[in-house]
């Protein structure tokens, strides 16, 4: 197996030892996994990508990273929540969605039904009011063809993007 030297400066010796000390003692597996992300990354930046960081699941969730570009977003709204979508394509040619619901949103107010504008305008002075949320919830599909995207996003955002589908996210000019 071949062999490369790394030198390493004094000051930067305390993050190789606790790199080696976190990798159980494979430094140099742990430096190959580095610049491995390291090049894909640089890559990913060099041809027009980002790294792109989205929470997935519900209340504080966790977060997931890729590198794509934003292809488009469309949001809609009713009286008690907004959803969010966002079309990525990533640095591989797949598609990524991210969806994101915002807390759903409940509240009444009176005694009453309000069965009217004017009634339920009388109601919401009342001290006899209840509300209620829950933590909302984002979600993150990924999609192999153009096909499965528009299957799976609302069709107003499938027609925004769907000239920008077909483009190749790099075109090379010979000039």
């Amino acid at each position: 197996m071949p062999n490369k030297t790394i030198y390493v400066s004094e000051e930067d010796l305390p993050l190789f030892s606790r790199a080696q000390e976190l990798s159980g003692g494979n430094l140099s597996a742990t430096i190959t996994s580095a610049l491995k992300r390291y090049v894909e990354a640089e890559e990913g930046r060099r041809e027009g990508y980002q790294e792109i960081t989205v929470p997935v699941g519900p209340g504080p969730g966790r977060r997931v990273r890729f590198t794509g570009v934003l292809l488009g977003e469309w949001s809609r709204s009713t009286s008690r929540t907004v959803e969010t979508y966002r079309v990525f394509r990533s640095q591989k040619g797949r598609f990524v969605v991210h969806t994101e619901r915002s807390p759903d949103y409940v509240h009444t107010a009176g005694d009453g039904p309000a069965d009217s504008a004017w009634r339920n305008f009388l109601n919401s002075f009342s001290s006899n009011q209840t509300w209620g949320s829950n933590s909302g919830e984002r979600f993150l599909e990924v999609y192999d063809t153009a096909d499965k995207l528009r299957e799976s996003i609302p069709p107003e955002l499938y027609e925004l993007i769907a000239g920008t589908l077909a483009q190749p996210p790099i075109e090379d000019l010979d000039i």
